[in-house]
């Protein structure tokens, strides 16, 4: 329902003339009715009936749900609805809190960094919201990336201890380019925003480290990497994609970016204008199948982000 709101909201503030509105109305009305806890937080799962099938929280479900109700604040410059149902959700996430910092996420990987990665996107889009009073939970939130998630060589990894080490075995050598590309985008939002050059420089490391994970051949950003930059998984979804042209973008490496949406393109080129393919495999074919709707929110971000760096690319 999160991204949901979010690939609409943004849609109009883009331009759409379609019905982006009733769609953020729709999306809001179903969150609220069958997502919605006691407590403030949403639950993992509803039936097409709207009956509770898994009443978990988890972290990245909240993190999506408030950066769809922060899309719907900014488009629709006020939204007391949206803002009030975030406020309640900010308060019941601190029963997610870790005692040593960050959050802890439900399920098979307690420790990670991709439900902070996510719920950084969404208190960022509520600073830019104006809501100030989100910006401690930013700040604590790059700061644990700066700190743990990120090493020295700018190689970010994705699940850890419960002190915030990095995990042992495979899980431990993950390495995606794809979360490398998405949170460079993130930490140099943070890093102009607050004036911190330490941001800056993470983002442009984490860039220059994804960039192992690019097949030059196909152009585009494979799934996993081992943590010596080796190749762990040869296929590449749509999704890093985007987040390679919006990193691309952001730190301001055009040619990059024409060479990521390149990339894009061809996951775009289908005989059905509007839909996507998913997984492109090692030698440049794609999967049969259907692709699933979540790409959407990439898909615009990305759109939206060429928007913003449009004029430094006519430049």
């Amino acid at each position: 329902q999160g991204r949901m709101i979010f690939s609409f909201a943004q849609a109009g503030m883009m331009g759409w003339s379609g019905p982006w509105r009733e769609a953020v109305r729709h999306g809001l009305n179903g969150l609220t009715r069958d997502f919605l806890r006691p407590d403030g937080l949403i639950r993992c799962l509803v039936g097409l009936d709207g009956r509770p099938l898994d009443d978990t929280p988890h972290v990245y479900d909240q993190a999506f749900a408030l950066l769809g109700l922060a899309s719907l604040g900014q488009a629709a410059e006020s939204d007391a609805e949206a803002l009030a149902l975030a406020q309640r959700m900010r308060e019941g996430l601190e029963a997610l809190r870790h005692p040593a910092g960050g959050f802890r996420e439900s399920g098979d990987q307690p420790f990670q960094a991709n439900a902070h990665m996510h719920l950084l996107e969404a208190s960022l889009a509520w600073e830019e919201a104006g809501q100030a009073d989100w910006r401690d939970l930013s700040d604590e939130i790059a700061e644990l990336a700066l700190g743990a998630f990120i090493d020295h060589r700018g190689v970010l990894s994705e699940f850890f201890d419960a002190d915030w080490r990095r995990a042992g075995g495979d899980d431990g050598r993950l390495v995606e380019p794809g979360h490398q590309f998405e949170w460079a985008w993130l930490l140099d939002r943070w890093g102009r925003a607050r004036g911190r050059a330490d941001g800056q420089l993470a983002a442009r490391a984490l860039h220059e480290t994804g960039r192992q994970g690019v097949d030059p051949r196909r152009a585009c950003a494979v799934n996993a990497l081992w943590e010596d930059l080796t190749v762990r998984d040869g296929w590449a979804r749509l999704w890093p994609q985007t987040e390679y042209l919006k990193s691309s973008l952001a730190l301001g490496e055009t040619e990059e970016a024409l060479r990521a949406a390149s990339g894009l393109r061809r996951y775009l080129e289908t005989p059905v204008r509007g839909l996507w393919r998913d997984r492109q495999g090692p030698t440049g074919g794609f999967a049969p199948g259907g692709a699933p709707a979540t790409s959407l929110y990439h898909i615009v971000g990305a759109i939206r982000q060429l928007e913003e760096q449009s004029p430094a690319l006519s430049a």
